[in-house]
């Protein structure tokens, strides 16, 4: 047994909507129904010691553990977090908090270590919460966010700063320099429009799909991905944001009228949301990735993730599923709220949002509309781009559920170019061979690169990808099972040293390499090299013209599209498409 991680949900979460602190233990089934009533106790019993009162618990059971969760004041959670360390110090007995229990904890030594420990540390131990919570504590933020909800006011807060209001009536202060609760005129406060999208696959490019038809609306729209922040087309800041640290970026930035806000799995189990209340929240589909890590070791724990974001959905707002998913489809049966459901099956006549003779259609209520010709969208290659037609179906229904009218739904998707997406199907032409990068790092995404490709002539065509460590031995090789059916007659594998998270150097390549073999491959077409710019050498090495190139990059994407932008021909851009997608 052993306390993996012990940190602060600042706004709704997995297991429950309040601010808290939560606790993940690696433990058995058994351990976990001995060790957490003696954690509960202990953590009840050091609130009362400190003064504080009582507190509510929540838990939740996981493969391989269980997470548990207690609340408390927002200016008192890394307090918290020193208690619940204390806590769990003396229910078992280890001498580091993140440490392993010693052996025999649970078979009667509980109280035996809990007396050790309480003999020589429970004084220090509270005294230091104490003084914590004294340097963290802060009235005049309680009494800001006590305010806030007495008026219905938009409430954002972290360590820095604090804020009423969204967009253009935001109001932003340093958290530790705040005003009185009656020098705020609380009729100024507003809203803006939200969209929340989550999912496995499609996130960024739905999200960039939904900012470019709100701004054919005439929006100021701002935008948080795993890319950057952005209002409208200017970068504000590039890396991963999509959490709640850019989601309040974009809500406190004067000049956002609505928001596109792209939510995570990392962000929602580590802090959890950042706005209590969207109109429209999009869950993409649920696809493997990212199994392996605590608290998402299964499509099933994945799910219960990404539907978080169902319970921020406003009264009268709506909830975008996909209805090609079973997993969402199940998950939805209890869900009491509005859904507005796409599909790319064109026979689905009771979805809502689906492709039909050409068209982006909505039908609802026996009325029956054409959003906008699927040739005309170029990120959907006349259609051979199936998954950015299913993006662009679920943007429009996010759209669509925020009040945006046909027009601008077509505008923003037949208007948005490859580059446009910077990482997501970008096309180049090098000396007569065409290349296509891609972000594609799961193998749901693989699948698709596959479909799309499938529909592209070439005289040869090449594969360079690479992969992170904390993927499972299986997600490997189902990735490399798809990467084979692409039909490559060379590839290339990256080392991605940046991204080993713990695998030993060449770890991931010997897995994938031995999975590609066993489904056919020579083993002399597979090259492995150190770096993916290195891969793009190695594959315009060996190029010709007429042949297609795969490059699906994640370490060092902006210098593999800059290097290809630069040996293109004058006069073309990436969003030219190319040639020859499926009819």
């Amino acid at each position: 047994m052993e306390l993996l991680d012990c940190r602060r949900l600042t706004g709704p979460n997995l297991l429950w909507d309040r601010p808290s602190v939560v606790m993940d233990i690696a433990c058995e089934p058994g351990e976990a129904l001995e060790i957490r009533p003696r954690l509960e106790a202990e953590v009840l019993r050091l609130h009362q010691c400190l003064g504080w009162g009582a507190c509510d618990f929540s838990a939740r059971a996981r493969i391989g553990g269980l997470s548990l969760a207690f609340d408390g004041p927002i200016d008192r959670l890394y307090a918290g977090i020193a208690l619940a360390e204390a806590a769990w110090q003396r229910c078992a007995g280890a001498a580091d908090s993140r440490g392993s229990v010693i052996d025999g904890v649970i078979d009667g030594a509980v109280e035996e270590a809990t007396d050790r420990v309480a003999n020589h540390a429970i004084d220090d131990a509270i005294a230091a919460i104490r003084e914590r919570a004294a340097e963290e504590g802060n009235p005049a933020l309680l009494a800001l966010q006590a305010a806030a909800g007495e008026h219905q006011a938009p409430f954002l807060w972290d360590d820095d700063a604090v804020s009423i209001g969204f967009g253009a009536s935001a109001r932003t202060w340093p958290s530790r320099c705040l005003p009185q609760v009656d020098e705020i005129d609380w009729a100024a406060p507003r809203r803006i429009p939200i969209a929340l999208v989550t999912g496995t696959n499609g996130k960024t490019t739905t999200a960039r799909m939904c900012a470019h038809i709100l701004r054919a609306a005439g929006h100021r729209a701002g935008s948080c991905s795993t890319e950057g922040i952005w209002i409208d087309d200017q970068v504000l800041d590039s890396g991963d944001y999509a959490g709640p640290g850019g989601a309040r970026a974009i809500l406190r930035h004067p000049e956002a009228s609505a928001a596109v806000l792209e939510t995570a799995r990392g962000g929602l189990l580590r802090r959890g949301l950042a706005v209590e209340e969207a109109d429209v929240a999009l869950v993409t589909n649920i696809a493997a990735d990212h199994l392996g890590d605590f608290g998402s070791r299964s499509l099933d724990e994945l799910l219960q993730i990404k539907w978080v974001i169902s319970r921020a959905v406003r009264r009268g707002g709506t909830l975008v599923l996909n209805a090609d998913d079973e997993r969402l489809v199940a998950q939805a049966r209890d869900y009491a709220g509005r859904i507005a459901w796409f599909s790319l099956d064109p026979d689905r006549r009771d979805i809502e949002f689906r492709p039909d003779d050409g068209w982006l259609i909505r039908e609802r209520d026996g009325r029956r509309e054409r959003l906008c010709r699927i040739d005309e969208i170029p990120l959907a290659l006349d259609g051979a781009a199936r998954h950015n037609v299913a993006n662009a179906l679920a943007a429009a229904a996010v759209c669509s559920q925020l009040g945006v009218g046909t027009e601008a739904i077509a505008a923003g998707l037949t208007r948005m170019r490859h580059e446009d997406n910077p990482g997501r199907g970008n096309f180049y032409t090098v000396e007569g061979a065409r290349v296509i990068v891609d972000f594609a790092h799961n193998p749901h995404a693989m699948a698709a690169i596959a479909e799309l490709v499938s529909a592209l002539p070439a005289e040869r065509r090449l594969l360079a990808f690479a992969q992170a460590g904390d993927r499972t031995d299986e997600l490997l090789r189902e990735y490399a099972r798809h990467a084979w059916a692409l039909g490559p007659e060379r590839i290339i594998i990256s080392e991605l040293a940046k991204y080993a998270r713990g695998r030993a150097p060449g770890e991931v390549y010997g897995i994938l390499r031995d999975e590609l073999i066993r489904c056919g491959c020579p083993p002399d077409a597979i090259i492995h090299v150190d770096t993916e710019p290195q891969a793009l050498d190695n594959a315009l090495a060996w190029a010709r013209p007429g042949d297609l190139l795969v490059m699906l990059v994640l370490a060092d994407a902006a210098a593999v599209r800059a290097r290809l932008a630069g040996l293109e021909p004058q006069g073309r851009t990436s969003s030219q498409p190319l040639s020859g997608g499926a009819p």
